[in-house]
């Protein structure tokens, strides 16, 4: 029944329960991998808003280096995001069945890259904390990718800033009074998209607290657990198929 529940996650046939599942799952990584990282390198980030608005701040007191930082750190992002888009329709084409497997396997494989830069920060923080930041940034951008995609925007897990808006409108027609000429046409909440919104930033609250109070006490090897349970949720998907291309290249 386990191994059922974690082949469903990322299976290619999707459910929107199993969205949501997944969606879930993620919210808790990323809230873990962003409270995580801004104890190790000082800077969130999922936050691209708060990322351009710098670069146009900087450009105007004509910090010409944070903006370039800036840049760079928003095209990770934006490589992290073209790469989910890549890896899932590439694997489309060739009918595997972990098209969303794939892209959350690199995602895990790059937070142990995270874990292995950051133990080395003391040696060279010139050079491996801006790389560190443009890493997080891009395995920001691939997952939030992942669960936009399979979705189909529903669900985002990275940033709270869309979660937290739309709980603030399904919440003000839940309250709404529901008086007057118009109670033919009642103002009504969509109850359960209330209640997966609630989930979703608790768990990216949760994440946070977890991943920055393992990051105090472990330090780097705090990504572990996360990167195992990435891998936990795609390996079947993708086992079958690296057995269905064997089997491709035998016949051929």
């Amino acid at each position: 029944m386990p191994l059922i529940f974690l082949h469903s996650l990322t299976s290619r046939e999707r459910t929107r329960r199993t969205n949501r599942q997944l969606g879930c799952l993620l919210a808790f990584v990323a809230g873990a991998i962003n409270a995580g990282g801004f104890l190790a390198v000082r800077r969130y980030t999922s936050h691209m808003t708060g990322i351009v608005s710098a670069m146009a701040d900087d450009l105007v007191l004509g910090q010409i280096g944070l903006v370039l930082a800036g840049i760079a750190v928003l095209l990770a992002f934006i490589a992290g995001a073209a790469s989910t888009a890549l890896l899932v329709n590439w694997a489309r084409r060739q009918g595997l069945q972990g098209e969303f497997a794939l892209p959350i396997v690199v995602e895990a494989a790059l937070l142990l890259v995270f874990g292995l830069l950051g133990a080395n920060l003391n040696l060279l923080l010139e050079l491996f904390v801006p790389t560190t930041v443009l890493l997080l940034c891009f395995i920001m951008g691939l997952q939030n990718a992942i669960v936009t995609k399979i979705s189909r925007a529903e669900i985002r897990t990275t940033h709270m800033t869309g979660v937290i808006t739309d709980l603030g409108i399904e919440l003000g027609r839940l309250v709404y009074w529901n008086k007057g000429p118009h109670r033919a046409d009642p103002v009504k909440a969509d109850r359960d998209r209330l209640v997966i919104l609630a989930t979703i930033l608790g768990l990216f609250l949760a994440g946070g607290i977890a991943g920055a109070a393992a990051f105090k006490a472990i330090g780097y090897s705090a990504v572990l657990p996360i990167a195992a349970t990435l891998l936990a949720i795609s390996a079947m998907p993708l086992i079958a198929d690296v057995r269905m291309l064997l089997r491709r290249a035998e016949s051929e």
